[in-house]
């Protein structure tokens, strides 16, 4: 649209306000990557002097942060640099899986363990009849004391007879399946999604009512190829995030032209077709 055409005057103002939005915003991640968790961060009036903007476009700069879980504000005190995130390191060999601990303390809160039918759909997931049993576990994920996630788990009963609240509330649950029921996991599929919480995980997750979180879906097998266990769970997104290490082949061969892409990488950055490793931070805590 040339600038004497209608709205382009009006247009020209809105990528105007953008802009100056995202630096003010790049600015105030700044200030925060220079601090450490729990610093405050300059009051609104010191940092529209700073940066020559007006408040509305400082607050706006400093809301997409708080969404982003890299501030907090809290009421009456001021704004302050977020808890780090969680991260976690999956890596898998063809032996086992293998799971580095994350970082921080975790525990974990039972909120329901019950036995039940698996039902159509987690039946399904698991090669099992709607009528068999499995057992529902239902906990809240904290780390150092602060509740990061909620997990549904559904695990056969066949496979982990005499499965108790304690194992699932103290340790790893890989290694209790592995050390008291003779289960060697071996293999996860997990998907990732964005979400938001509903107003009963919010109370329990202690953020607003449609606050943005993580949705991970996993099936683990064990080393013969059986699923034995199929998980839902919801982390906060303010909280929890994924960062991915590629490995680029850049003297490989080139290779056919693929349908598909790397997510994040447009198709035709990588035209030489080379293969791409990747290594994963994110969760897969037992």
């Amino acid at each position: 649209m040339a600038e004497n055409e209608p709205g382009a005057g009006a247009s020209a103002r809105t990528t105007g306000g953008v802009l100056k939005r995202e630096r003010v915003r790049d600015a105030v991640l700044t200030m925060a990557e220079e601090r450490s968790p729990g610093d405050a961060i300059p009051s609104e009036r010191a940092l529209c002097a700073q940066l020559g903007v007006s408040r509305p476009t400082l607050r706006a700069a400093v809301d997409e942060l708080v969404t982003a879980g890299i501030l907090v504000r809290e009421h009456g005190r001021g704004v302050f640099v977020a808890p780090e995130k969680i991260t976690q390191e999956l890596v898998q060999d063809r032996q086992s899986l293998s799971v580095p601990q994350a970082s921080g303390t975790w525990t974990s809160r039972l909120l329901e363990f019950t036995t039940m039918p698996a039902g159509a759909r987690v039946g399904r997931k698991l090669r099992l009849s709607p009528a068999a049993e499995i057992f529902y576990v239902a906990r809240l994920r904290l780390v150092d004391g602060a509740p990061i996630a909620i997990e549904h788990l559904h695990i056969p009963a066949a496979t982990v007879p005499g499965l108790t609240a304690r194992e699932l509330e103290q340790g790893d649950l890989y290694q209790h399946l592995r050390t008291h029921h003779g289960v060697h996991v071996s293999e996860a599929t997990q998907a990732i999604e964005p979400t938001v919480v509903t107003r009963a995980e919010a109370e329990v997750l202690d953020v607003p009512e449609l606050f943005p979180a993580l949705l991970f879906e996993r099936l683990t097998s064990d080393s013969t190829g059986r699923p034995v266990e199929y998980v839902h769970s919801l982390y906060r997104g303010d909280r929890y995030r994924i960062v991915s290490r590629l490995r680029l082949a850049a003297d490989a061969e080139p290779a056919g032209p693929s349908a598909g892409h790397h997510p994040g990488i447009p198709p035709g950055d990588f035209a030489d077709g080379g293969p791409v490793t990747a290594s994963t931070l994110g969760d897969v805590q037992g």
